[in-house]
């Protein structure tokens, strides 16, 4: 074992938990040796620095062995770090914040529990991917569609859980997740909701209950340990229009940004659309050694040729319709009609039938809109390293008006390209009628040390940066989910004091999941 261990605690606390880890799992679901621990890591972190590293990683298949693995870890005080499948890659993806805790990776727990296609939903366990379910649904001859991120290689549970976005209109506003199961820091197993009664067949249907609503309790948090949830789908829809809006001049950006806001408020827009530069889009289908061998940021001039050679423009927005070709029809004319408020501003259709979704006769540049998962984006990180690249988000929510967009855009646009000397990316996300979620993208060379350190530092410099002018992240990185909290500072940080209290009741040993997104139980926060 190579990392530290917790404060406080020794190799004899560790090997006793060990034995009884065993006793409750199987020898084959407790991972101590060194080279299979360290898949468990932050991909893109240093390879050589263990701060983020965990200890010991266990792996257990049902409820009652989470239940029995916190028991364990009470009796012996040791912290451990929950995730689903540990995909959550330039957040810290597997990693704990805590280095040397325990790790319960969840990615066993992968069943797909029910699915119903009357009322339209699927019951799932924390393992189970998008992949997992989609293959559910088209394997059942489900005529449903799932709501998806961009990879597919992600948990359903996980991703709800840390707030992370999809793209079909149960997308919006984080609108799928309904009814969980959760086991306590004790080993007590709650459903929330209607859940909470005994057989009460509206559990995945009614995101509330009586009294207070636990479920968002549990989402960025480390009150429990999600073990099912509920997910809402959508009926496959008779007509799926892939759309594309392409600006071509830099200042077009603010104007449609309004535009987005209006159309969002009338209804007229679906699911979440993504705003981004061409050079966003460029990354996925290009390499950087492509366009320019400097190894300051892109210049303007480069910039505007990859728009206008790989026909992306300098400005694009992914969206989708989805519905009776009638009404698709009347959407999207109104869509463009707005639009030709911007001289040159162009919307792109290409249409799809339901039979065409079912059969996957869909362009590769489609398929995440019609709820098809793949691992595209994932080429994006080879913009500067190749298979070798790594990334860093930083993710401010904003208000949803062009004005606040060119300020946010500006202001992460300079410390990207000034002081990490790296080229902005971003992709802004569309949550809901009011925000969108700005993302970006520090992508960078993982072979190249100095080149990761001044990622890492400028994205520490950015969470102070947008705090300061009250821009605030909805997830952070595990290195500096304190600093990030740190910004959200009213009545001297009344709200992360209020967050420790139920922290300390509900987990008084502080075993689970200590520090995620800043709280930290009552033993370890003088050192926080």
């Amino acid at each position: 074992m190579s990392a530290t261990l917790p404060s406080g605690l020794s190799e004899g606390s560790l090997d006793a938990a060990l034995e009884e880890f065993r006793a409750a799992l199987g020898e084959e679901a407790v991972i101590t040796e060194d080279a299979a621990v360290r898949e468990f890591r932050d991909p893109f972190w240093p390879a050589d620095d263990d701060t983020y590293a965990p200890s010991v990683v266990v792996m257990p298949e049902t409820t009652e062995q989470v239940q029995e693995i916190v028991r364990i870890a009470n009796r012996h005080a040791f912290p451990v770090w929950t995730h689903s499948t540990g995909r959550n890659n330039g957040y810290g993806g597997p990693a704990p914040r805590v280095g040397g805790s325990v790790t319960i990776s969840l990615r066993n727990m992968n069943r797909v529990l029910e699915i119903n296609e009357e009322l339209g939903y699927a019951v799932v366990e924390p393992g189970v991917r998008w992949f997992d379910l989609y293959d559910a649904l088209k394997a059942g001859g489900h005529a449903l569609m799932l709501s998806i991120p961009d990879l597919g290689w992600g948990s359903v549970v996980g991703n709800s859980l840390d707030n992370g976005v999809s793209y079909l209109p149960n997308g919006k506003d984080f609108a799928a997740p309904c009814g969980m199961e959760v086991v306590l820091a004790d080993g007590t197993l709650l459903r929330t909701g209607v859940g909470a009664q005994e057989g009460n067949p509206s559990w995945h249907l009614y995101k509330r209950g009586l009294g207070p609503v636990l479920d968002p309790l549990f989402i960025q948090s480390n009150y429990g340990i999600v073990t099912r949830m509920g997910v809402h789908l959508m009926p496959r829809p008779e007509t799926y229009s892939a759309l594309m809006l392409r600006l071509w001049a830099p200042g077009d950006i603010g104007p449609a940004v309004d535009i987005v806001r209006t159309l969002q408020l009338k209804g007229v827009l679906q699911g979440v659309p993504t705003i981004g530069s061409g050079l966003g889009i460029a990354s996925q289908m290009t390499s950087r050694s492509q366009w320019y061998d400097g190894e300051d940021p892109l210049p303007d001039e480069i910039h505007e040729r990859i728009g206008r050679e790989l026909g992306l423009g300098r400005w694009a927005m992914r969206f989708g319709l989805w519905g009776d070709e009638d009404m698709v029809d009347v959407r999207l004319a109104k869509i463009r009609r707005a639009f030709e408020a911007i001289p040159g501003a162009e919307v792109l259709e290409t249409r799809y039938t339901g039979e065409q979704i079912a059969a996957e006769e869909i362009a590769d540049q489609d398929r995440v809109l019609a709820g098809i998962p793949n691992l595209d984006v994932n080429t994006m990180t080879g913009w500067y390293g190749g298979e070798e690249g790594g990334h860093i988000g930083f993710s401010p929510v904003i208000p949803l008006t062009g004005d606040s967009f060119t300020e946010v855009y500006e202001l992460l646009r300079g410390y990207v390209e000034e002081e990490a000397r790296l080229d902005f990316i971003a992709g802004s996300l569309v949550i809901n009628d009011r925000s969108l979620v700005m993302v970006a993208m520090l992508i960078f060379d993982t072979k190249d040390a100095e080149q990761t350190r001044r990622a890492y530092a400028v994205a520490k410099r950015l969470a102070v940066e947008a705090g300061k002018r009250g821009y605030g992240e909805y997830r952070a990185h595990v290195d500096f989910m304190d600093l990030t909290a740190d910004q959200y500072g009213f009545n001297d940080h009344a709200y992360r004091r209020f967050c420790e209290r139920i922290k300390d009741a509900v987990d008084p040993n502080g075993i689970l999941s200590p520090g995620r997104h800043g709280i930290w139980p009552a033993g370890m926060r003088d050192g926080r």
